[in-house]
């Protein structure tokens, strides 16, 4: 990209009236210089089968072509017309509640081959009248892509030859690897295949999900193909990838894999959608940024984001600043709120977008112009820049899967599955480090990359084969620095329990064994001489019975019986250290723990003197500079001190040399441009 991006999504086919050059006017006043259209409105472009009319997309792109304003284009596949369901029933889904009527988007099977028949025909037909015009930059192939449960019979016949594969064919090995044989689950000839989605078993429940995130990909990769053959060459394809939903965006989505999927794209595009008010932290701007940056190692595109949106999230003055720095600063070469104008009727009609319904200028909207005209002076310092984290987290999606069949919160026999509770793991590890400016990736389990971090931290690898334990162990060895949480290392790459000491292959470079766990009723932990800032610190839900074989304690249960086992270890494992944390524990005990291990690994650095809710972020230049970050997510006004050696302020050009101070106001931010190798020795 040879700009920073900045723009919203823009539905003309939604407006009340024709108002199109005056909302162009007001992009241009708020130095907007993208916007997304088109993948919304199959039913506009493709009004009956086979008769199409693209007039309103023309439109739209020669009036942004002459304002100068980019646009991506996506393809319309995510929400059907109704006489595609009138006419072809059979697209429609089944999922876990069985066949779904017409009315919502994303309500179809994406395997179908007759939606991908009429898919195709749309995706070309677009294609053909958008790629050679100027105005379009990229596509976003669909929206938010996901395999929705589907679990159509031609979908169980895919995972039958999908499994056939991959056991070739030999029926005893699949019931073995499974553990089909219990409750008289064994399936001892291919035709008596059974339901997935009522199965008890987590190995073959789990494989259905790893296979149907494969789907996903597949689907994704087809319509990747389609739209290359029309592409130029200094045009792009993503995908907008949201993640899992809790009222916001929240942790990994467990419908998709994102590291496998984001190789068929130029550009990681996502969604990120979080709380506001007195609630707005950046923990999910991060987070999410984290996981984007980290799929091909370099910047991406929020391709969504809130403006107003809901009335519990309209953000206070200054907040709307604070965001879209917050995504540059986690490396977004791209920033689009959704959407430009607030929708005046159907299911959206009160996620608000700049405009709100009377299309005037409003608080937001001039916020907006703000941040336009700063990255219309600035912007260029914030194109593809980098990180050098020295911290990575290890996440696997099929150890979400796994978690999910055997919750921790509840016992084990009522197989809940509330929530995505290997989430729940990953962000109170996640949040706890980002509260003390440690910045971090985020890893897909295997992930060769492992070897250029100093410390691994690994929530809950519950399902795992044994040659990524052995790498992971032989990191350690290496000299690294690793940090399990409980119940890793469990089960095998098919959720089948290992039948070593727990935590099977990795006791060895964490040097305890357990034999027991048990569900805390009102119990605390307390730490030893080297954590003695845990004491009597609540634990939740689990609890390992640690016992050393060569590690060394940290903390352990207060508990008349089970106080003698451990609750935190630590092990010196050749050149490095291995630490395991046994339950579940609250943020104090967490932050605690980092603490000891990073100025253990000596990681721990004069911005960590600083804490939330300032929160310290750095991007490197291509020119060798580095941007230092400062933001203030509180309503009280910040004294704030200045952790490089000498830096210059990037708006109002003020030098300051560190430990010197500053004030950052309530939702305010300041960014220094830093010499870069100055800042490396630090």
């Amino acid at each position: 990209m040879k700009q920073i991006l900045y723009g919203a999504a823009y539905y003309y086919e939604y407006l009340p009236y024709d108002r199109l050059q005056e909302d162009i006017n007001m992009m241009k006043d708020a130095n907007i210089n993208l916007v997304r259209i088109g993948e919304s409105t199959w039913s506009t472009y493709e009004p009956q089968e086979g008769v199409f009319d693209f007039s309103t997309v023309h439109k739209v792109l020669n009036a942004m072509y002459e304002a100068k304003i980019n646009v991506i284009i996506g393809t319309p596949t995510y929400a059907i017309p109704t006489w595609l369901a009138k006419k072809y029933p059979e697209v429609m889904i089944t999922d876990k509640e069985g066949k779904r009527s017409y009315g919502a988007r994303q309500i179809f099977d994406i395997t179908h081959p007759t939606y991908r028949y009429l898919s195709e025909k749309i995706i070309r037909k677009m294609l053909q009248e958008t790629a050679s015009h100027p105005a379009v930059i990229g596509f976003q192939v669909d929206n938010e892509t996901k395999h929705f449960d589907t679990s159509s019979q031609n979908v169980y016949i895919g995972f039958q030859k999908y499994l056939k594969e991959k056991f070739h064919n030999d029926i005893e090995k699949f019931n073995a690897t499974y553990g089909l044989d219990y409750w008289s689950n064994r399936i001892n000839a291919w035709e008596d295949f059974p339901p997935i989605n009522t199965t008890i078993n987590g190995s073959l429940g789990a494989a259905f999900e790893e296979y149907k995130r494969g789907l996903v990909t597949e689907f994704l990769n087809w319509q990747v193909n389609i739209v290359n053959e029309y592409k130029q060459k200094d045009q792009f394809v993503t995908n907008n990838f949201d993640f899992e939903w809790r009222g916001q965006s929240y942790g990994i989505q467990p419908n998709v894999n994102h590291f496998q999927t984001s190789k068929l794209f130029d550009v990681t595009s996502i969604d990120v959608y979080h709380p506001s008010q007195d609630d707005l932290t950046g923990i999910e701007i991060a987070f999410c940024g984290d996981v984007a940056r980290s799929t091909k190692e370099k910047n991406y595109i929020v391709m969504e984001t809130e403006a107003q949106a809901f009335k519990h999230w309209t953000p206070y003055p200054g907040q709307l600043r604070l965001q879209a720095y917050s995504h540059i600063a986690s490396g977004a070469n791209a920033i689009e709120y959704w959407h430009w104008h607030s929708i005046h009727n159907s299911f959206e009609t009160y996620w608000k977008g700049l405009l709100s319904h009377d299309f005037r200028p409003n608080p937001v909207y001039n916020e907006a112009k703000q941040i336009g005209k700063e990255l219309q002076a600035y912007g260029s310092h914030f194109l593809n820049t980098s990180k050098k984290n020295k911290v990575a987290f290890i996440v696997s999606n099929n150890s979400l899967t796994a978690v999910d069949f055997f919750p921790y919160k509840e016992a084990l026999v009522d197989n809940k599955r509330s929530d995505h509770q290997y989430n729940d793991i990953l962000r109170s590890y996640y949040d706890a480090l980002y509260k003390l400016n440690i910045e971090a990736d985020i890893l897909q389990i295997g992930d060769c990359r492992i070897d250029n971090y100093d410390l691994l931290i690994v929530p809950s690898l519950y399902s795992v084969g044994e040659a990524d334990l052995k790498i992971l162990n032989q990191f350690v060895k290496n000299g690294g620095n690793i940090l399990y949480s409980f119940r890793s290392g469990f089960t095998n790459e098919n959720v089948k329990v290992y039948t070593h000491v727990q935590p099977s292959i990795i006791s060895e470079a964490c040097g305890i064994e357990y034999e027991l766990f048990v569900e805390p009723n009102n119990i605390t932990i307390s730490g030893t001489s080297k954590l003695p800032s845990i004491n009597q610190d609540n634990i939740l839900y689990w609890m390992e019975l640690l016992t050393p074989t060569t590690g060394n304690v940290l903390a352990y249960y207060n508990h008349p019986y089970w106080g003698k086992y451990a609750a935190i270890t630590e092990n010196s494992y050749g050149k490095g250290h291995a630490y395991y944390v046994g339950t579940y524990l609250n943020e104090h005990a967490i932050t605690e723990l980092y603490k000891y291990i990073l100025k253990s690994a000596n990681l721990w650095t004069s911005r960590q003197n600083t804490s939330f809710p300032i929160i310290n972020k750095t991007l490197y230049t291509l020119n060798g500079e580095m941007l230092d970050f400062y933001f203030n997510y509180s309503n009280n006004s910040k004294k704030v001190i200045f952790n490089s050696s000498t830096g210059t302020s990037l708006f109002n050009k003020k030098q300051l040399s560190q430990d010197d101070d500053f004030e950052l106001d309530p939702w305010d931010l300041q960014i220094f441009i830093v010499n870069a190798v100055q800042n490396d020795s630090e």
